[in-house]
């Protein structure tokens, strides 16, 4: 079995240079391995995936201003793809099966190549089937030399967790709905492969607070939150019942950047009773924010800047599921500090996560001021009972026509949700700027990942700066599989 390994990474495997291909030449390659491996999830062995270099590292860490030369090598029995997620590679290099390429075949290998041109806190995943749900996921930082040196820097990845295949509870989901009214998807979507033949795992979300059998589903009144009752949920890799612990100095800097890597999940924050300051979400510089908690959906990242004064004492970090009581976190601890157990449970429910943060946040390096080129309402839709999810009441598959796009324009995405799950929707290939929350105009957080809660209006701009055809859908597993998926191409 494979012991646990810390996610602070100090690779610094790319060398700085000046941003041209050329000069990919002088920068050293980064391998990364494409495994299978076993981890231990609250005392019982767990076959899962990994994204590791040669040396065991998991993911990888980076200089802005470098160029991203990086071989993937697929050591499974079985083909992949990775995405970069947060990255504006070329459209070749996205990752997306069917989309953006090819995918990589069993022992196969891919090689990428563009620059990196700004920092942040970033993640890798397969986006071949539901790999992404066994934890083929990494951690990918670019690091900025001149920004936050005087502060450790600690990374923490969650997940959650099922030791039922992905497939199975896909099937599950399918199966405990009404049969009569659940008839099979249209030909063209049970057709559709996202790399793997989309018939085997048609399934979608109960959340009309319907009686469903113990197949892996929730069935409580917050089934409008959780589609998956996971067997754990990891802070990097680890429960609480044995956390990862973060050895820091007396009266400790510390820039903790937190990735949300779950298929299905989010999270509340909890920084106990000390303050944090929100310097950065999915990468991207905001005027601070100090809080004690924040939210983050599937696919988000946080910054956090955290002064820890004095010495001998421990601060759990801990992840509160939404809508419930079980969390998950890790330990910073300065010298001679006590660390006692943490319970897995939090004393109450936690509420859904709302736009309150978002609505206050304000980018650093806001979108220029200019009128919209071209806009789009895509409306969030889905029927739970036959456990399709779309975007305007369209399923996607292959054939779906691509929304055009134009190079130089400025678009804007009006995002209404008629359903009553939240769905975290992510663009490839661009960042946007949040504008709108609910008829407010703001000049909101620049991101690539936004939460649209239930029946929740959000308007998103980003310019049309990237050629190619891009993915634009919902973060959440089960629904993109099942359809709330849709792409842009530009046009000349």
């Amino acid at each position: 079995m494979l012991s646990r390994r810390t996610f602070l990474m100090t690779s610094g495997a790319l060398a700085v240079s000046p941003i041209s291909l050329s000069s990919a030449q002088t920068t050293p390659q980064t391998i990364l391995k494409l495994k299978r491996r076993v981890i231990d999830v609250n005392g019982k062995a767990a076959s899962v995936y990994g994204i590791q270099q040669p040396d065991g590292r998991y993911g990888m860490t980076t200089d802005v201003n470098t160029i991203f030369n990086v071989r993937v090598e697929n050591e499974l029995d079985e083909p992949s793809l990775i995405h970069w997620h947060g990255l504006t590679p070329p459209s070749n290099e996205d990752g997306v099966p069917e989309i953006s390429g090819p995918i990589i075949p069993s022992r196969g290998s891919l090689d990428y190549r563009f620059p990196l041109t700004f920092s942040g806190t970033y993640w890798m995943h397969s986006h071949y089937g539901l790999q992404e749900q066994a934890l083929m996921a990494a951690p990918l930082i670019i690091r900025d030399p001149k920004h936050y040196r005087d502060r450790q820097e600690i990374v923490v990845m969650l997940a959650d967790f099922s030791f039922t295949p992905a497939e199975e509870i896909f099937a599950k989901l399918k199966n405990s709905g009404n049969k009569d009214s659940n008839p099979a998807m249209s030909g063209d979507m049970a057709s559709m492969e996202m790399g793997h033949d989309m018939a085997a795992h048609q399934g979608m979300t109960m959340n009309n607070n319907m009686s469903m059998p113990n197949t892996g589903t929730t069935s409580s009144s917050m089934a409008d939150l959780n589609d998956v009752a996971y067997d754990a949920y990891l802070a990097n890799e680890r429960t609480l019942a044995d956390p990862e612990i973060f050895y820091v100095e007396k009266d400790a800097r510390v820039l903790l950047r937190i990735i949300n890597s779950a298929a299905m999940s989010a999270f509340h924050v909890d920084m106990g009773d000390v303050d944090a300051t929100l310097v950065a979400v999915d990468g991207q510089d905001v005027e601070p924010i100090i809080s004690r908690r924040f939210p983050i959906v599937v696919g988000q990242r946080l910054d956090l800047i955290i002064d820890l004064p004095g010495s001998g004492k421990a601060f759990p970090v801990l992840f509160i599921l939404e809508g419930e009581r079980k969390r998950t976190g890790v330990v910073l601890a300065q010298p001679n500090a006590a660390i006692g157990r943490l319970e897995d449970k939090a004393k109450e429910n936690t509420p859904a996560l709302d736009l309150d943060l978002e609505m206050r946040l304000k980018a650093a390096s806001p979108l220029s001021r200019r009128k919209a080129d071209r806009s789009y309402a895509l409306d969030l839709t889905g029927d739970m009972a036959r456990y399709v999810w779309s975007i305007n009441n369209n399923v996607w598959n292959k054939d779906t026509p691509p929304l055009p796009i134009a190079k130089n324009e400025r678009v804007e995405l009006t995002l209404t949700n008629r359903t009553m799950m939240p769905h975290p929707m992510h663009l490839h290939g661009h960042r946007f700027q949040v504008v709108e929350i609910d008829n407010m105009r703001i000049s909101g957080a620049v991101r690539d990942t936004i939460l649209v809660p239930p029946n929740k209006r959000v308007v998103l701009a980003f310019d049309a700066d990237n050629p190619g055809t891009w993915a634009f859908h919902c973060h959440l597993a089960y629904h993109m599989h099942a359809g709330m998926f849709t792409t842009f191409k530009y046009t000349s």
